[in-house]
């Protein structure tokens, strides 16, 4: 596990588009969700302990907000030859496991993740309704190896601002994780 930070995408930007398999079923794009005031896009993964450290909020959240006017979209783009726990099927058990009340995507060939400049897991982006990128970063402080509780603060924060019109604060701390599993020779050259 590499502790990486996310890259901070510059905040106004539009969201890439996608169009990715749903690892229930189906497929998932960007135009699904044209009519929604926010769009949440996150990169996860099942085996980085990061993830298994939130995974629980994140249910809370699509939850909590499914009836709200917010899209969500959780997508992992993990080289699944090196990390098996990734794969589709295995994603799919843990979107049954925890409930998910959003689809999980697999992005086999990394390119959404590049598209976004995604680095670790989890890494989020939200969107408005014009697909503007209106916030980047941490769900909350917490951390493995801290006793801050997860509550997801800092996204829900963002989340309520956008859906009762008001401005997210630019204040925004990266998100930390496991870096994104990239196929060999596949990594991107964002970071420099």
């Amino acid at each position: 596990m590499v502790r990486t930070l996310s890259t901070m995408l510059a905040l106004g930007v539009k969201a890439p588009s996608f169009e990715l398999p749903n690892v229930l079923g189906g497929r998932v794009s960007l135009e699904d969700f044209a009519d929604q005031k926010a769009l949440l896009v996150m990169f996860i993964s099942k085996h980085c302990p990061f993830v298994k450290h939130v995974v629980e909020e994140l249910s809370r959240l699509g939850k909590d907000y499914s009836d709200a006017d917010v899209g969500i979209v959780a997508i992992s783009s993990n080289d699944i030859e090196n990390y098996p726990d990734d794969a589709p099927e295995r994603l799919a058990e843990m979107s049954r496991i925890h409930d998910f009340q959003f689809p999980v995507c697999y992005d086999a060939d990394q390119s959404v993740a590049k598209a976004y400049e995604a680095a670790c897991t989890p890494d989020f982006f939200l969107f408005d309704s014009e697909h503007r990128l209106v916030y980047r970063g941490q769900l909350d402080d917490s951390r493995p190896e801290t006793s801050i509780p997860v509550d997801g603060r800092d996204l829900r924060a963002a989340i309520d601002a956008l859906l009762n019109d008001q401005e997210v604060d630019p204040n925004q701390k990266p998100s930390l994780g496991c870096n994104i599993k990239w196929i060999e020779g596949n990594e991107p050259d964002y970071f420099g």
